[in-house]
């Protein structure tokens, strides 16, 4: 039996966490949350790849790429492009993806720019504010999908 897929996408800044805004985002690197996603992901039989980029276009090619590659769920932290990539929008709905929306920090109890979510407008579910276990939730949730 082939393992499923799920495809974690960070965005802009997140190679930063572990020191950018510790007090928001705390101090676990991308790299330490991506290592216990994939051993989640071995629990679950789940084939888990994580990936990075700064780039709105890199982070729509991954999302078409998903779509060709038989991907069941996509875990997506958009970062800042969460509130602006009307871009990322149409590639999840035009790729009709599983996308899990993920978030370290609750962006409702921050700025009000961040209150809008484009990405929310197409994603499956989101899990907001419970710091790195923002992604397990997730992870556990495109399980069950």
């Amino acid at each position: 039996m082939t393992q499923r897929r799920v495809l974690v996408l960070n965005g802009p800044n997140l190679n930063l966490l572990g020191t950018r805004e510790p007090e928001i985002y705390g101090h676990d690197t991308l790299e330490q949350i991506s290592a216990r996603l994939i051993a989640r992901g071995l629990e679950l039989e789940l084939d888990v790849e994580c990936r990075q980029s700064n780039h709105e276009g890199v982070l729509v090619d991954w999302l078409h790429e998903a779509k060709a590659g038989g991907v069941h769920a996509v875990l997506l932290n958009a970062g800042a492009y969460t509130h602006t990539s009307i871009a990322l929008l149409d590639a999840i709905k035009a790729t009709q993806l599983k996308v899990i929306e993920v978030h370290l920090s609750d962006p409702e109890t921050r700025e009000p720019f961040r209150h809008l979510s484009y990405v929310g407008m197409a994603a499956e579910d989101c899990v907001k504010g419970l710091g790195p276990n923002s992604y397990m939730v997730a992870l556990d949730k495109a399980a069950a999908l």
